[in-house]
C-alpha cells in the first residue's frame, strides 16, 4: 500500500497490526506499529528509509508497483537499526549501485549488520543534497537513540523526517495525528519516550534546541514509527522538551511482587496511608509479575516517588522485582525519590536489597524502608499506613 502525503512525498511503508513485542521481548506493543518509509519525487527521486526484514520482499514488490526501482536516485538511511534497514539487502539486489546517504556511524553499523560494501555516502550536520526544486538537509542526532541516528529536512515541503524521534509504536490506517484517538496517541508517545529515550534526555534537549535554532518552517514531522504529525506538528517537539527535563506528574507509583499476598497487603496499606493525607495525588499500584513491564516503566517515568516491594526469597528478592529494578537502573531516571518495603519469614533481606538497587539507579532514598514479619495484622497494616503518610511528607 502506498499513501500520498503531498504531491511530492508518498508513504511506502508497512503497518504491522500483529506486532506485540519489539527489541526482542523488551518492549510491548499493544497497539502494533508501523515501519514508515517515504518516497520523494522531485527532479531526483529519493527513498527515505526502508522497513523491517520480515516485510522486505513485500516492501520491494510494493515499491516496484509504485515506481521503476531504477528511477530511485538516492537512498537515505536516517538510522541503521534493523526495523528501518531490514529491506536493504533485497532492495540493493535490484539497484546495487544506488548511493546510500547516512552518517559515518551509519556506514559502520550497516556494514556490521549486512556485511555489504554498498555505495555509501557519509554525511554530517549541515550537508545538503539538491534534488531539483527542493533540497535535503541532514542533521546528525547522535544517541537519539543510536550513535548513527540523523534527521533529514525537506525544504519546500517543509517536512522533517525524524526517524525514531517523535514516533510511537502505534498502528493506524488513519496515518495522521489529528485523525487518531488522542489519548491512545499520547499514551503511546510517552511510553515510547519513557522506555527508549529517557537515558538520552540530555541529547534530546540539545538536539531540539539546535534544530529549533535553524528557524526552519515545519509543516509535517514524519517519524519512522506511528502516525505523521501534520496538525500543529511542533506539539510533539514541545512534549519532548517537557519529558526530557526530569519529567514528573503528581503521582506515586507502588511496585511489588508477592508470594502469599503479604507484600500485596503492605502495598495496599501504604497506599491507604498516602491517600489518607493527600486525596489529590495519583497512586498507581502494580504487581510486577502480572503487569506489563513497559507500562510500569511509563508510570515510573511520570512519578515523583516510586515505592518498590518484594517478599524475601533465598536471602534476596523475587525475580520480577529484580527485573523491573534492572530496567529502572538502565533508564537512568533523574530527580525521583524512592523507598523499599517487603515481607519476610526469617532472614528478611528484601528491603536492604531493594534499597541498594534503588540507590544504584540514582533515586534519592527517602527512608530506610519497612518490612513486616509474615502476614501483617492490623498493627502491621497501621505501620504500613504510617509509612505511606511519611512518604507524603517527602514530596
Amino acid at each position: 500500500m502506498a499513501f500520498k502525503i503531498t504531491d511530492m512525498v508518498t508513504w511506502v511503508g508497512k503497518i504491522d497490526w500483529e506486532l506485540r513485542t519489539f527489541h526482542g521481548e523488551e518492549y510491548s506493543t499493544h497497539k502494533g506499529s508501523s515501519y514508515n518509509s517515504y518516497l520523494i519525487r522531485d527532479e531526483k527521486t529519493v527513498l527515505m528509509d526502508t522497513v523491517w526484514q520480515p516485510f522486505s520482499k513485500e516492501f520491494v514488490m510494493n515499491l516496484k508497483n509504485e515506481i521503476d526501482l531504477n528511477k530511485i536516485d538516492y537512498i537515505v538511511m536516517n538510522h541503521s537499526e534493523s526495523d528501518h534497514s531490514g529491506a536493504l539487502v533485497d532492495l540493493m539486489k535490484e539497484i546495487p549501485n544506488t548511493p546510500i546517504y547516512c552518517t559515518k556511524s551509519g556506514v559502520k553499523i550497516l556494514k556490521g549488520h549486512y556485511h555489504k560494501d554498498w555505495n555509501f555516502v557519509e554525511v554530517k550536520t549541515g550537508d545538503t543534497l539538491d534534488i531539483g526544486k527542493n533540497k535535503l538537509t541532514f542533521v546528525e542526532a547522535k544517541m537519539l537513540h543510536w550513535p548513527d541516528t540523523m534527521f533529514t529536512y525537506l525544504s519546500g515541503e517543509n517536512i522533517l523526517f525524524s526517524n525514531d524521534a517523535f514516533g510511537q509504536h502505534y498502528a493506524s490506517e488513519l496515518m495522521y495525528n489529528d485523525k487518531v484517538d488522542q489519548a491512545e496517541l499520547f499514551q503511546e508517545a510517552i511510553k515510547y519516550y519513557a522506555n527508549i529515550l529517557t537515558p538520552f534526555s540530555k541529547f534530546v534537549v540539545k538536539k531540539i534546541e539546535e534544530v529549533v535554532g535553524f528557524n526552519l518552517p515545519v509543516n509535517m514531522i514524519c517519524p519512522s514509527h506511528g502516525v505523521i504529525w501534520r496538525d500543529n506538528p511542533l506539539q510533539i517537539v514541545n512534549k519532548y522538551m517537557e519529558w526530557a527535563k526530569d519529567y514528573q506528574e503528581n503521582q506515586i507509583t507502588i511496585i511489588y511482587d508477592t508470594m502469599w499476598n503479604c507484600t500485596r497487603r503492605m502495598a495496599e496499606g501504604i497506599a491507604e496511608g498516602i491517600k489518607g493525607l493527600n486525596k489529590d495525588i495519583t497512586i498507581k499500584i502494580f504487581n510486577s509479575s502480572k503487569s506489563d513491564k513497559n507500562d510500569i516503566i511509563t508510570e515510573v517515568f511520570k512519578s515523583k516517588i516510586v515505592l518498590v516491594g518484594s517478599s524475601t526469597i533465598n536471602k534476596g528478592i523475587l525475580s520480577s522485582t529484580a527485573a523491573i529494578l534492572e530496567m529502572i537502573k538502565g533508564l537512568e531516571f533523574k530527580g525521583k525519590k524512592a523507598a523499599a518495603f517487603g515481607s519476610y519469614g526469617w532472614s528478611g533481606e528484601c528491603v536492604k536489597v531493594i534499597t541498594e538497587e534503588l540507590n544504584k539507579a540514582g533515586f534519592e532514598i527517602i527512608n530506610e524502608g519497612i518490612k513486616e514479619l509474615w502476614n501483617p495484622g492490623e498493627d502491621g497494616l497501621n505501620r504500613c499506613r504510617d509509612f505511606g503518610k511519611n512518604v507524603i511528607g517527602k514530596i
